[in-house]
């Protein structure tokens, strides 16, 4: 039995997409657990760049069977449109299975993110707007719509009824907006439903049968750590936990199935969206590092918006592998260190009252905390090319090793660009 979560040691846009591109080829199922569009992995393959926000990266092998599991915020409407994009690009039809228990992202969720974050102006929580946190809070409100309502017409109907009861209130007297109709939305689900129809299935069984004989099954993550909404930055946050501990709900696995943890985090800090960034940079430091990094620049894959970005930061990315259970870890963008003499890296905080510490604080506290910096040597060159850890320069070598010594973690990967082939493994 083999069973490895894919997850992310800090606050999302480390390279998970990457490094599940890279393992699926030799999986028998990729599996999405949680969130939603609101995030993409972006993936740089023979057949071009992509960046897919509901479909697993494990589309890019025919061997391998993509699962959208249960715990997943379906955009039912988002994943047609890949699935349309893959075929006009020339990419062979995935094999694809969507959860009957995964449930529904609906217009009104959208509306009513994008008018919140309206409303809340500079107080914003950095939302990408697709409805992902009035989802979640449907989904627990008991009045979600699961994939298996799309085949029972006036179920479907009746549940959207009931949704849209407390939301239109909202958008009348809150936002100043008409009315949605519920006839509507469901309409234009029953005509979605069709093309989802040969792909929705019992999920769940379906893993549960692959782990019984043995075949290996990877469990893909969404943003990282630092975004869970019990702790991470709160509120800062997403709405569904990416922590592997939730792989197994998410995916319809018992507990105890994962055997492994790969934790990916990237050889300096980068995030999207709001909340306190200790090792943030700005300024021309902060651009010269965003035009260097990821395959073409620190962009948000599904936002288009600059990453913030800084230097690594030791403290968050031990605390986002404990959080894990990280068995082991994937460095990314080791590539994008190279034009520097000397490297800052975060061991420590410094509190507001001049406590430094070695753990990561309550979002209050970490608001007003300063990163404890420690140089090392760069390396001044390329290491694009590099496929042994020997083969790269001994700073850069040094500089893996401290990572790891500070995190805790063996290294396993260590990506030097983009592209699949791009990619030591160390273990």
């Amino acid at each position: 039995m083999t069973v490895t979560a894919i997850v992310g040691a800090n606050w999302g846009d480390e390279g998970k997409g990457k490094m599940t591109d890279v393992l699926a080829e030799g999986a028998d199922y990729v599996v999405r657990f949680q969130g939603g569009s609101n995030a993409g992995h972006t993936i740089l393959n023979r057949h071009g760049k992509f960046a897919l926000r509901m479909l697993p990266s494990g589309v890019f092998h025919p061997s391998a069977t993509n699962v959208i599991g249960p715990g997943t915020a379906l955009d039912v409407k988002v994943l047609l449109q890949e699935l349309s994009m893959l075929e006009e690009r020339g990419v062979p039809a995935p094999r694809l299975r969507v959860s009957d228990r995964a449930q529904l992202v609906l217009p009104a969720h959208r509306l009513l993110d994008e008018l919140e974050e309206e409303r809340l102006g500079e107080g914003s929580f950095g939302s990408t707007k697709r409805g992902i946190a009035p989802f979640y809070a449907d989904k627990y409100a008991k009045i979600g719509v699961q994939a298996a309502d799309l085949f029972d017409e006036p179920r479907l109907r009746s549940r959207i009824e009931r949704q849209l009861e407390s939301k239109n209130v909202l958008f009348r007297y809150l936002y100043g907006r008409e009315p949605l109709h519920a006839d509507d939305a469901a309409d234009a689900l029953l005509t979605q439903a069709e093309r989802l129809r040969p792909f929705v299935c019992d999920a769940s069984e379906l893993l549960y049968d692959a782990v019984r004989r043995g075949e290996t099954v990877l469990l893909e993550g969404q943003l990282g750590a630092l975004r869970d909404p019990d702790h991470g930055i709160y509120p800062y946050s997403t709405s569904s936990s990416p922590l592997a501990g939730f792989a197994s709900v998410g995916a319809g696995l018992p507990a105890g199935t994962i055997a492994n943890v790969l934790a990916v985090t990237k050889a300096y800090s980068s995030c999207v969206g709001a909340g306190p960034f200790a090792t943030e940079l700005n300024g021309s430091a902060a651009e010269e590092l965003r035009r260097r990094g990821g395959d073409a620049g620190e962009y948000g894959a599904v936002t288009g918006r600059p990453r913030r970005v800084g230097w690594f930061d030791a403290v968050a990315t031990r605390y986002g592998c404990r959080l894990q259970g990280a068995t082991e870890v994937a460095l990314t963008n080791l590539d994008a260190l190279g034009y520097l003499e000397r490297i800052p890296v975060c061991t420590a905080y410094r509190l507001e009252d001049g406590r430094v510490v070695g753990r990561f604080p309550t979002t209050g506290a970490l608001e007003k905390a300063a990163p404890v910096l420690e140089t090392l040597d760069g390396w001044r060159s390329d290491v694009s090319d590099c496929r042994t850890f020997e083969a790269l320069p001994p700073a850069a070598r040094r500089y893996v090793e401290f990572v790891e010594s500070s995190i805790g973690v063996p290294v396993a990967y260590v990506s030097v660009g983009p592209r699949r082939e791009q990619l030591i493994r160390r273990r």
